[in-house]
This record gives structure tokens, C-alpha cells and sequence, in this order.
């Protein structure tokens, strides 16, 4: 029987060579969640129950790139006239994309100090998705992106991990995956992908150092 000790052992010396991030809920807010569709409804009278029942119909080609930003907005909010303009309600979209300026920071020094390849595994739609890596400058610390507007999967299939994991080139005992929705990390973890389930900052830095990724 294997000890808490000897585990924790084990964990450090298990080299960590590869970060899978997501985006949405750990580096950055949620792109489109519910309760940013929320706040849009209220900001542009839009009758809430109504948009939530188009946007869910709509929802997976939408993250999956099969529809751009124009035809997702004409189907879930400018079928009929409004008193508003498609420019106005995709900035507005956009505007509510916050950083997490303490992760972002953190996982900038890891990949320095443990020359970390970096990469994104994520649901995101093509328009909001580039906008973000360019807003917030994630091409800086990251290698490369597997989204699903990109590869036409979402997580929670597994199919989106192959293609990391294909791209990604290392042995999959050296890659951790940090995510905010435990079935991800549930998912990857059956294809042998360490997770940490993330849900603030302080959790997440000691569960990276516990498995050897220390920084000041």
C-alpha cells in the first residue's frame, strides 16, 4: 500500500514537461457563459428565456466553428428588427472578458523557469477566441491552441485530448491539465492526463507545487 508520503514523493519526482490550459474559468472569465448572456439580455431588452432556448440550439456548431459570429448572432438575436446595431452587441460580448491577471502570471513564470510547453485545450468560438489571445496577449507564454472552433470538437469528447496529445508530442505522464469543470479533467484523466481541478488561485499553486512546479 502506497503512503501519502511515498505518493507525494512520487508526485515530485514525476517531471511536469506540459501544461493543457484551458481558458474560460481559468486564465480568463468564461467567454459566452450564462451569466454574461444574462447581463447582454438585460442590457439589450432582450427577452432572456427566449434567447437562452435559440442559443442553445445553436450552441454546439457555434463553439465548434461551423457557424461564424454573424450567423450565430442573426439566428439568436437579429431574426427581427432591433434598436441596435450587430457592431454594439459584439463589442458589448466582448467587453466582458476579464483577466486573471494572478494566474496569467503564474503559469508566465512556470513555463520560464521549467521551460513548460504551453498548450490550450478549450470551448471557444472563433471570433471571441481571437480576440481574447490577442486582448490579453496569450501568445505570449502559449505554443499553440487546440480549440474547438479550431478542430471542430468540444470537451467533454475525449477526441479533443487525442488531438493534444498528438500535437503535443511528449510522453503523457509528463502533462498536467489544469481546468475549471471537473468532467474535463475527469475525461482527460481516463487518457492517463494528470488534472487539477481549478477553482482559485491559492488551491491551484499549491497543487502545482505538491506535483514538483514550484515558483516565489
Amino acid at each position: 500500500m502506497v503512503t501519502d508520503r511515498e505518493e507525494n514523493l512520487m508526485n515530485k519526482e514525476k517531471k511536469i514537461t506540459t501544461l493543457f490550459l484551458d481558458i474560460g474559468g481559468v486564465l480568463l472569465s468564461n467567454g459566452w457563459g450564462h451569466e454574461f448572456r444574462y447581463l447582454a439580455a438585460k442590457k439589450f431588452h432582450l427577452d432572456f428565456a427566449e434567447f437562452e432556448i435559440l442559443h442553445s440550439l445553436l450552441f454546439v456548431v457555434y463553439e465548434e466553428g461551423r457557424i461564424t459570429l454573424a450567423e450565430y448572432l442573426e439566428r439568436v438575436v437579429f431574426y427581427q428588427k432591433r434598436d441596435f446595431t450587430y457592431s454594439q452587441f459584439k463589442n458589448y460580448m466582448f467587453s466582458l472578458t476579464t483577466p486573471d491577471t494572478k494566474m496569467i502570471e503564474l503559469i508566465k513564470k512556470l513555463k520560464e523557469e521549467y521551460k513548460l510547453k504551453i498548450i490550450v485545450v478549450s470551448n471557444e468560438a472563433r471570433e471571441l477566441n481571437e480576440y481574447r489571445i490577442q486582448k490579453f496577449q496569450l501568445n505570449s507564454f502559449v505554443d499553440f491552441y487546440v480549440s474547438s472552433c479550431y478542430v471542430h470538437v468540444r470537451k467533454p469528447d475525449a477526441a479533443i485530448f487525442r488531438m493534444a496529445l498528438d500535437g503535443a508530442q511528449v510522453p503523457v505522464d509528463q502533462i498536467l491539465y489544469i481546468e475549471d469543470v471537473q468532467m474535463f479533467v475527469d475525461v482527460a484523466s481516463d487518457l492517463g492526463i494528470t488534472g487539477i481541478r481549478h477553482t482559485d488561485y491559492s488551491s491551484t499553486f499549491n497543487a502545482l507545487g505538491a506535483l514538483g512546479l514550484q515558483t516565489n
